[in-house]
């Protein structure tokens, strides 16, 4: 009697093309992705005494400290806007970014012994970051949006820029740009460890090159050109200050410049989710 041929409904295997995000499987297990963010709402803050109050406190104290510091202190001119309200708008674009980079870095390592155990796409764990981090940008914009509705009440001449249209682009431009950094240095810790520690120095630098304490005219005009070249070449840079001028009207947009960030975001997201998938098929021989 001859075998019947089996027919399997899903085949694991370590041969995958070279890039391979495979919406279909993400989509097989969009539960274990939606039970992930939640995990990553309700874990962070659940055992500390502010809890979700953390949210509001850091960009509030460090829009204080960049208006002390950069704008009385190092007298930077914020083109007629509230400096408290410049910093702030900068500050909320930004952290989203660097939760996405610096909360995806260490998946292979932070999930090690899950991924030795059960099988799942493994890159729904950095994308339940990216998602979950909504939550936080969600709510520190509409602390901005409060303190933006106080100064227009006060009498400020502010508003919204026209290219307000492109705010969700502006935000999936920073989370690819957080997610492709953060998938690359993930990979690339399972070899090299001490990358974890250069993570929190590297981001802190970059924030400081990225325009967020300052506009960019402020940088061409004090800055030594190949530095001021640098930050205005940076796609944070180009994210920052497309982010103020949609909210605040304030600084420079080009469509040359956002082409351009559009463009970087996914190669740079492509690039990483590349080295995502060929490190994981080895990983967990040398983390």
């Amino acid at each position: 009697m001859d075998k019947k041929e089996e027919s399997w409904l899903y085949e694991i295997t370590a041969k995958r093309k070279m890039i391979d995000l495979n919406f279909k499987e993400i989509w097989r297990y969009r539960d274990l992705l939606i039970l992930f963010v939640k995990r990553d709402i309700v874990t962070v803050y659940k055992q500390t005494i502010l809890g979700p109050l953390w949210f509001l406190i850091q960009p509030l104290f460090t829009s204080v400290i960049f208006t002390l510091v950069f704008n009385n202190l190092g007298n930077i001119q914020t083109g007629g806007i509230p400096p408290f309200l410049f910093n702030l708008a900068g500050i909320t674009a930004w952290n989203y970014f660097k939760v996405c980079l610096t909360g995806s870095s260490n998946t292979f390592r932070a999930n090690a012994s899950m991924f030795g155990k059960v099988y799942f796409p493994r890159v729904i764990m950095p994308m339940s970051v990216t998602i979950s981090n909504l939550l936080k940008f969600g709510i520190q914009l509409l602390i901005f949006f409060a303190f933006f509705a106080y100064y227009i009440y006060q009498g400020k001449d502010i508003g919204l820029g026209w290219n307000i249209f492109l705010f969700p682009v502006y935000v999936l431009m920073m989370a690819l740009l957080g997610l492709g950094l953060g998938m690359t240095i993930s990979a690339l810790t399972t070899k090299y460890r001490d990358l974890n520690v250069l993570v929190g120095f590297a981001t802190s630098l970059l924030m400081y090159m990225s325009a967020v304490p300052y506009p960019v005219s402020e940088a061409k005009a004090k800055f030594p050109a190949y530095v001021a070249d640098f930050v205005v070449y940076n796609p944070m840079t180009q994210i920052i200050e497309g982010f103020r001028y949609m909210l605040l009207s304030t600084g420079t947009f080009s469509w040359n410049g956002f082409i351009y960030t559009l463009v970087i975001s996914l190669v740079i997201f492509f690039v990483g989710l590349i080295i995502f998938n060929r490190t994981e098929k080895s990983f967990i021989d040398t983390v």
